[in-house]
């Protein structure tokens, strides 16, 4: 599985790289993760507020800091 958290390095970002890495942790799932700060990548994906977060290409969130169960639900756990 691969995640994207993207933004250009807001507090909100931060957060949101630090809500899917606790997830993956306590989950066990299998999981590379890529901070993207690069806005033309970012923008690439169609996010124009971020932090975003994308999970095998698809976006699952943008502009907000998502919940624990939330990602967890992205992830299927």
């Amino acid at each position: 599985m691969e995640i994207k958290v993207l933004g250009p390095g807001c507090k909100k970002c931060h957060e949101t790289e630090k809500v899917v890495r606790e997830v993956i942790g306590e989950t066990g799932v299998d999981a590379s993760l890529e901070y993207i700060t690069d806005l033309a990548k970012i923008a690439g994906y169609g996010i124009f507020t971020t932090p975003g977060v994308v999970i095998d290409g698809k976006v699952k969130s943008v502009g907000k800091v998502p919940s624990k169960a939330e990602v967890k639900g992205w992830l299927g756990k």
